[in-house]
């Protein structure tokens, strides 16, 4: 008979391998230049005042 501690870590380690075995998405990120559309540094810029965007995520298939 196997120590509990034995049968834990083969169950820890093939959740792990699962895990490795997962496809993973890797969305692309955009880079935004150092200076806004003013020529001033993005830090004195009102939060608010940024470009937003819409993300759509469809689960359906």
């Amino acid at each position: 008979m196997l120590d509990a501690y034995v049968i834990e870590e083969i169950k820890r380690r093939e959740r792990e391998q699962r895990r490795e075995d997962r496809p993973s998405i890797e969305l692309p990120v955009p880079s935004y230049p150092d200076e806004g559309p003013r020529g001033h540094d993005d830090r004195d810029r009102d939060p608010g005042d940024r470009d937003r965007g819409v993300v759509i995520i469809d689960y359906s298939g």
